[in-house]
């Protein structure tokens, strides 16, 4: 058997490194009956797995222990802890009540069963609890804290605020609870108050990379995109494979037309993140900007093999197709976008306008149809299916869409316009002055178009008098 004596004597000084060996060593002194006189290296020793989330080892450690001190309230806390480090919260549960059971006037032990009662979606008993661990303690900042994270779990940011704002009030230095504050103020928008929450996060915790990245958001938010920058630089300073920081400081550069610089970023945060289509698609879209098609095409192409099911990037490269001239592939992706997509309407009103372009004008009207189910009230998509439905000679529905752009956009001098140039085809004579007078009314460059566009009409006599030039 062999001799562990001369490791009982001494407290351990454990080296995280060699964790693994110092586990094994702790479970053979336990299996040769030498737990009496190692409960404090142990103790240590399950803190320190915690520490490391070696969870099933702490759990194995700590039962031992309770195995010769059943009534101790702090091996069951403890135990607690580690069962919700393990995602076991009824298991968890049950030791904090039975750590109460034993000592009843513990308020961290309450806080601790709020977070399995939080995770078991009991959110009035984790209220209850944490309320009373203030009974207890009424200046329990942890207590405050808890009752901020669990409102702002449930949606109610105003109220989490106040539970925070109380925590950083007993302790001017809880980190945590400005890093909170923070999201919290963001999600109610008000971004300087969000701001001076980082700040104080920042000046605290100056070596954590995440405060230093939600303060740059923030900092774009107020449009200081240059100190957004700044930011997102120390948060890579701190960590370099932080993808996400990566991403921001491109779009940052990208607001900036700092367009070089911020492909390298998208291409940096593409390389730490090779799943996040994302930075590909804004590769792409950059290169869209600057009129670089084939580099633009490239780079959509990524994103989809990323994600195959990327409605945007399948739009986005049929416009590129389109603008390249490759309509059979710019008709591809945006079948694909509408396949992937059916309650979008601009991928039907892209093809629409590819297939006008073509001269398809049948497929096209039936296209803009699609995507006015979508978006009727678009006055953009119904102008250009009564251009089309006009050049198809289908005058009465054409009318009807004139109708509704002017329903829409009752200064429309176009649709007036229109309107007027079917009622001369069906010989309407006074609907179609009515409509000029309207168009010219609201805009009266068009009498110009007109002139040029039937010049016969406009220097008759009748017509002026009609429309009372003369």
């Amino acid at each position: 058997m062999p001799d562990f004596d001369s490791d009982f004597g001494n407290e351990p000084d454990f080296d995280s490194s060699n964790l693994e060996d110092d586990i094994k060593k702790y479970k053979e002194i336990i299996e040769n009956a030498g737990l009496y006189n190692s409960i404090e290296a142990v103790e240590d020793l399950i803190q320190l797995c915690q520490d490391k989330d070696f969870y099933d080892d702490a759990l194995f450690f700590i039962e031992r222990l309770l195995e010769v001190s059943p009534y101790n309230a702090e091996y069951w806390q403890k135990k607690g802890i580690i069962l919700n480090g393990l995602f076991e919260s009824e298991k968890a549960l049950e030791c904090f009540e039975k750590s109460l059971s034993l000592n009843p006037a513990d308020s961290e032990t309450y806080i601790e069963k709020a977070i399995s009662e939080e995770e078991l979606e009991r959110f009035d008993q984790a209220k209850d609890s944490l309320l009373e661990a203030l009974k207890l303690d009424p200046r329990d900042e942890d207590a405050y804290f808890s009752l901020g994270l669990l409102y702002q779990r449930l949606g109610e940011d105003e109220e989490a605020i106040s539970f925070l704002l109380k925590a950083v009030e007993i302790d001017n230095e809880y980190a945590e609870a400005y890093y909170e504050l923070g999201y919290c103020y963001e999600n109610l928008e008000r971004l300087n108050d969000a701001l001076k929450a980082y700040d104080n996060f920042v000046n605290l915790q100056p070596y954590n990379p995440s405060g230093w990245f939600n303060k740059g958001v923030i900092l774009g938010k107020l449009n200081h995109i240059e100190k957004s920058i700044e930011a997102y630089d120390l948060a890579l300073a701190l960590s370099g494979d932080f993808s996400s920081a990566w991403f921001n400081k491109g779009n940052a550069l990208a607001d900036l037309g700092r367009y070089e610089q911020a492909i390298e970023c998208f291409k940096k945060s593409h390389e730490l993140d090779p799943l996040d289509e994302s930075s590909c698609f804004n590769i792409a879209n950059i290169y869209e900007e600057l009129g670089d098609l084939p580099n633009a095409i490239k780079y959509f192409t990524e994103a989809i093999k990323v994600n195959d099911e990327y409605y945007e990037a399948y739009l986005s490269r049929g416009f590129c197709y389109d603008a390249a001239g490759k309509f059979h592939l710019a008709l591809k992706d945006f079948n694909k976008a509408i396949s992937l997509s059916q309650d979008n309407a601009d991928a039907w009103f892209a093809k629409a306008d590819l297939e006008y372009s073509l001269g398809q004008l049948r497929e096209a009207a039936q296209s803009y149809f699609a995507a006015l189910k979508i978006e009727p009230e678009s006055y953009e998509i119904n102008f250009n299916l009564a251009e089309t439905l006009f050049e198809m000679g289908d005058w009465l529905e054409a009318l009807k869409a004139y109708d509704k752009c002017i329903v829409i956009n009752p200064a429309d001098a176009s649709s007036y316009y229109g309107k007027a140039k079917i009622n001369f085809i069906l010989s309407r004579t006074q609907e179609a002055v009515d409509c000029l007078k309207s168009a010219f009314k609201i805009n009266p460059a068009m009498r110009n178009e007109f002139a040029k566009e039937y010049p016969e009409i406009k220097s008759s006599k009748l017509f002026k008098k009609l429309l009372g030039e003369m």
